[in-house]
Formats: C-alpha cells, sequence, structure tokens
C-alpha cells in the first residue's frame, strides 16, 4: 500500500478532479491515464457495462459543457488526441464502480487512491463550510456591537449645534444710569 501512495501522488488525483454541474468528477482520459490504459478501452468497458452507470454515476459532457472546459486549457494537437469526443465524467461513486469494470489490480490500487483523496476534499470542504459558518455567526454577533460603538463614536465627532438666539423681544437700549447715594 505504501508504494501505491508513492506511485500515484494525491496532488495528482486532485489536479484531475474538476467541478462540472454542481459535481466532483473526473474525466475519462484522466481516469485512464491512472489506470494505465488506453482511454478508448476504459470506455469500452464502460459503454459493455453501461447499466452500473446511472446518470447520478457517469455522464457525458454536453457540446457546451465540451467546448467551455476545453477553453479553459491551451491545449496543443497532441494534447487533443482523444478529445474530438466530449469526454466522460464520472461521480465519486461512478470511479467506485470502475473497479469492477476495469478488471485489475493496479485499477484497484489507483481506485483506493481516488476514493481517499475525494474524502480527503470532503472533508477539507467540511472543515471549510464549518470555519465559514463561524466566521459569518463572529460577524452577524460582532455587527451588533459594532453598530452601537460606531453610533456612539458618530455623536461624539459631530460638531455641537450652534447657539441659536432666544426667541421672543428683545431689547437694545442701553439701561438707565441711576446715582446711587451714599449718605
Amino acid at each position: 500500500m505504501e508504494t501505491n501512495k508513492a506511485a500515484i501522488p494525491a496532488e495528482r488525483i486532485e489536479r484531475a478532479i474538476y467541478l462540472i454541474r454542481g459535481q466532483k468528477v473526473m474525466l475519462d482520459r484522466d481516469l485512464a491515464a491512472l489506470y494505465g490504459v488506453e482511454t478508448k478501452r476504459l470506455k469500452e468497458a464502460v459503454r459493455r457495462n453501461i447499466e452500473r452507470f446511472p446518470a447520478d454515476f457517469m455522464f457525458v459532457l454536453s457540446g457546451e459543457e465540451f467546448s467551455n472546459w476545453r477553453s479553459h486549457f491551451a491545449t496543443s494537437n497532441s494534447d487533443r488526441m482523444g478529445l474530438r469526443h466530449a469526454p466522460m465524467a464520472f461521480t465519486e461513486q461512478g470511479v467506485a464502480m470502475l473497479s469492477s469494470v476495469v478488471n485489475s489490480r493496479s485499477a484497484i490500487e489507483v481506485n483506493i487512491a481516488i476514493m481517499r483523496t475525494f474524502v480527503k476534499l470532503r472533508r477539507m470542504l467540511e472543515s471549510h463550510t464549518r470555519l465559514a459558518r463561524k466566521l459569518a455567526d463572529l460577524e452577524a454577533r460582532y455587527d451588533e456591537q459594532f453598530r452601537v460603538v460606531f453610533e456612539v463614536l458618530n455623536e461624539l465627532m459631530a460638531p455641537p449645534e450652534p447657539k441659536r438666539a432666544p426667541i421672543g423681544f428683545r431689547v437694545c437700549e442701553r439701561p438707565a444710569r441711576y446715582a446711587v447715594r451714599r449718605a
């Protein structure tokens, strides 16, 4: 088992996992390369056992998805070999089912490595989701407190209202001087 981990690094498998139609999938050509078989032979095996691959296990990319996927990569002509037809996309369950279709020891070992990578990605996504939820909770909790602080700061920073003249009649005469006699 340890030799398998060195033979197929998890990073290589992770790079071959795409998000298509909201699902994590692997394409037939990447799986064929990992299994060490031709893409043509992998597709033949799948077509011979098509009843094992319902729509939630495997689907063929539509023309629009295929051209969109292909436009994300700068491919040369040699790299486009096998891409004349839209590739098959296998979900995690479809990849698991492939081990029963492609009968070889290396296919089983590769499949185990792929399943471990899918589990690792699921755990990372779960912890990421949990962290995002905690951050949202903190933000909601502290938003109220900070709102109050900012209101007080705004009140303190606002210039004081100018003194207004009192309403009413004002006498502008000088007061009379009365002399006071002192005796």
